[in-house]
């Protein structure tokens, strides 16, 4: 009966819902505008899927804490042109490093994958293409 019911509570637990503290609408609608200071850069971390939707995933840039993530939602971060650390904790803590110029945004996808006890995560630079439509079909998070 456990070997049943184990795989029944991880499946459960990786399609419930968690919810996050949500962003400002207007702020969202502004944010999908995709525009950056020349001066600066901006990132979009970006959950566009409903599994692990049970998880919240705290982000965090160069260390420090800038929201969590939950099913269907992004955060956005202003930063100064350069190398950054993007780290993104469940069950693993992940690590992406980027180097942006002034003026561009960098899309970040957090993938959600199976773990063991909870959603683990991934997390992939992709193309301002993906990126857009990715953010798009989601929702402002608010941020720390």
């Amino acid at each position: 009966m456990k070997k049943i019911l184990a795989p029944i509570v991880i499946a459960l637990a990786l399609t419930g819902c968690a919810s996050v503290p949500m962003g400002d609408p207007k702020q969202d609608a502004a944010l999908k505008t995709f525009q950056v200071p020349a001066d600066k850069a901006g990132i979009y971390v970006y959950r566009n899927e409903t599994m692990g939707a049970a998880v919240k995933m705290e982000v965090a840039i160069d260390g420090k804490p800038i929201g969590d993530t939950g099913a269907n939602t992004y955060l956005y971060k202003e930063v100064a042109p350069g190398k950054h650390t993007i780290s993104s904790k469940a069950e693993n803590t992940e690590t992406l490093d980027v180097d942006l110029k002034p003026g561009t945004l960098a899309f970040v996808w957090q993938e959600v994958k199976m773990g063991v006890m909870s959603a683990r995560n991934k997390l992939h630079l992709v193309s301002e293409q993906v990126g857009k439509k990715g953010v798009a079909e989601t929702k402002l998070a608010a941020g720390k």
